[in-house]
């Protein structure tokens, strides 16, 4: 928690007008979110809240780390697409990953509205939600920053890449 508060009050261009008192009383009523947040941050996420939803009352954590979580990275799209390779396969996928710490991958929304907070993903790149119709064809969608834009590319979901992993959202 402590970790969590201190990156919350040094990036407050991150959530305006929050105060952390009402995020801590959140997570202490849901620990489940906490151990979703402490697997965030052990995999190299550095989570913060970047949002708050006024109808569903929900603070929406992010990954913050400058590119993507290094422990979530060299990692294909899904586990179909892990179970398609024949030789060389990764550890794990980026889906699999996510349901086990209870997060979300982001969404293309998600992760160009992540981009107007701060430039992350320079260097690397992050797997994001892929539409069914993109993925009943094998592919899978990425993103990253580059030359001040955000660029959305696809690949086949089965590949991976030392510098692409994923970023996740949780809503608390």
């Amino acid at each position: 928690m402590r970790i969590l508060q201190n990156r919350f009050e040094n990036n407050s261009h991150r959530h305006p007008n929050m105060e952390w008192v009402n995020i801590q009383a959140k997570l202490e009523a849901n620990t489940e979110k906490i151990r979703s947040l402490s697997e965030m941050e052990r995999t190299g996420g550095e989570p913060d809240v970047i949002g708050y939803d006024v109808e569903k009352d929900e603070y929406i954590f992010c990954d913050c780390s400058a590119e993507s979580p290094i422990g979530r990275r060299s990692v294909c799209y899904d586990q179909e697409a892990l179970d398609s390779r024949k030789k060389n396969k990764p550890e794990n996928s980026a889906m699999a990953m996510a349901n086990d710490m209870g997060i979300e991958l982001l969404n293309e929304e998600g992760y160009r509205q992540l981009q107007k907070l701060e430039k992350f993903d320079r260097k690397t790149s992050s797997w994001i939600q892929t539409p069914s119709d993109i993925r009943k064809l094998k592919g899978a969608l990425f993103c990253d920053f580059r030359y001040g834009h955000v660029f959305l590319y696809h690949n086949g979901a089965d590949s991976y890449y030392a510098a692409r992993g994923f970023r996740g959202s949780l809503r608390v």
